[in-house]
């Protein structure tokens, strides 16, 4: 494998200068050096054959031993120095001082057709930010994080990416529940593709350590590499920069509404300084449309990181940038009207999204009760969000088809009161007499509704049967819902079977329902 190389962070940033790989604090450089873990016997599953392509790698070097050994740590190329990064961060609302790449180590960064990536595996040994923990992966946890970046990069929501799948052939200590009852799991390593893997994190570690220097280096060169439409570092510029993050932050939680994406654990080290969706642990897919659904065990009791309060946790989490990136500033009225503006954002293109979502191409202020009533019945009867908006596609403008006969089947629960069904029957009435003031026809609006909610996602008790075959040495529905997956929003015949409400075995089965942050 031939890559150009262009290791923008460790050549531009100093080191850690401690190269003993031992958990610690780190008070001086950017990022410590580290070595991947050597593996037993690795194993690979699946590599995407599309990033493969845009980062320049052939079918035939992807088979090759070469790409096994480099992309489950085994190796290292020539001229490289794995690294693992430092970052700090607020989690569940708490300062947590430092965190790092407890986990994750980088291998280098390149560039090919204009475009720059790094390349980092996930699960490939422990590093100076792993605290108590080994830095493995389990093969659970990776085919969960491999399916999903690829899918919601053929959804169009940002994120990183997921070149490669493997075994590692060793055995992994696992509390999957955290109650107490730990159980040896099969180790794997994705190796996951970014422009950048800096988070909010990275910079507030500098600023809790009062660290200024340290920190206008690390802003200057994030601009400077990663935005550098804004010109030359200044006052003014690292406003810009932050309006843009701000923007790039809010546009991605909308289209996690858009889809029924849940985080689950929007900690700040957990996002990403680009707007991507990074760190696909204990994510869940809203199914039943509940609001205060969040699938992380840990979240449980207060529920912080549920479905309706993403967009105020993005704020929140904005809301601490502001406070690291403050010191380059030393003002707060254009952080203050940064943020303000996010939520005016925010109340506009929710609007435009949900709109969208109905096949609504001019959307008013009056939408929102329409809106509001929409949602109350999706609660109503326990929902399928994802079968209800492609069923709905299917309304006539004129309701010559009862709208509430379109969508029976996407409701969990077996019966309905005459007063929900009712509830149902008023709002298709006012959802027909708002269609007939658009000019689109029934088959545009369609075509419309059908292009922005997806047909085919990966729920939850999907993932856990992917995970179960895997487990068996059957990698099949890997590469079937990898395949089904790229086209989200396309209606696949052969994949009709995936279009199907959860199972009720799924709804508390562990994996479909009740998720944690171990990996």
């Amino acid at each position: 494998m031939q890559f150009n190389i262009n290791n923008l962070f460790t050549d531009k940033l100093p080191a850690d200068p401690n190269t003993e790989n031992s958990r610690r604090q780190v008070t001086t450089g950017y990022y410590s050096y580290v070595t991947p873990k050597k593996t037993a016997n690795p194993q690979l599953i699946h590599t995407s054959d599309e990033l493969l392509n845009d980062l320049g790698i052939s079918p035939k070097e992807a088979n090759a031993e070469d790409f096994l050994k480099v992309f489950t740590g085994n190796a290292v190329l020539a001229e490289t120095k794995p690294y693992a990064m430092l970052y700090g961060g607020h989690q569940f609302g708490n300062w947590a001082g430092q965190l790092g790449d407890g986990r994750a180590i980088n291998l280098f960064e390149i560039d090919h057709n204009e475009q720059h990536w790094a390349l980092q595996l996930k699960g490939a040994g422990e590093t100076p930010y792993s605290r108590s923990a080994d830095g493995l992966a389990v093969l659970r946890s990776s085919i969960r994080e491999y399916l999903m970046s690829e899918a919601m990069y053929h959804l169009g929501i940002p994120t990183t990416r997921a070149l490669s799948l493997a075994l590692t052939g060793d055995q992994v200590l696992r509390d999957v529940m955290y109650d107490g009852n730990p159980a040896y799991e099969k180790g794997a390593v994705v190796c996951r593709v970014a422009p950048s893997f800096l988070r909010f994190g990275n910079f507030q570690i500098f600023t809790a350590r009062n660290d200024i220097n340290g920190l206008q280096k690390l802003v200057d060169f994030t601009i400077t590499n990663h935005f550098p439409e804004l010109g030359e570092p200044s006052k003014e510029t690292y406003l810009a920069f932050f309006k843009n993050v701000t923007r790039q932050t809010l546009e991605t939680i909308i289209h996690w509404q858009r889809v029924g994406f849940v985080h689950g654990v929007m900690n700040t080290d957990n996002m990403s300084i680009l707007g991507l969706t990074i760190d696909y642990g204990p994510y869940g897919w809203l199914e039943g449309f509940e609001w205060g659904w969040t699938p992380n065990t840990t979240d449980r009791q207060h529920k912080r990181y549920r479905f309706g309060n993403q967009p105020n946790i993005g704020l929140w989490n904005l809301y601490q940038l502001a406070n690291a990136l403050y010191p380059l500033v030393e003002e707060a009225d254009g952080f203050e009207e940064i943020l303000d503006e996010y939520k005016t954002d925010y109340a506009e293109k929710s609007l435009q999204m949900m709109a969208d979502k109905l096949g609504i191409t001019n959307p008013e202020e009056t939408d929102l009760k329409l809106i509001a009533d929409l949602e109350d019945c999706l609660q109503l009867s326990e929902t399928d969000m994802t079968i209800f908006f492609r069923k709905l596609a299917d309304f006539k403008k004129d309701n010559s088809v009862a709208g509430y006969d379109l969508i029976t089947e996407t409701f969990y629960l077996p019966e309905l009161t005459s007063e929900q069904e009712k509830q149902w029957n008023e709002w298709f009435a006012s959802y027909a007499r708002r269609l007939q003031q658009e000019t689109n026809s029934d088959v545009q609006r369609k075509k419309a509704m059908n292009a922005i909610n997806p047909k085919y996602v990966l729920r939850n008790y999907m993932a856990q049967l992917a995970i179960d075959k895997a487990d068996a040495g059957d990698y099949s529905l890997v590469n079937t819902f990898y395949t089904m997956l790229k086209k989200p929003y396309d209606d696949q015949p052969e994949y009709e079977e995936w279009f199907v409400k959860r199972p009720d075995w799924a709804r508390d089965k562990v994996g479909c329902s009740m998720l944690s942050c171990s990996s």
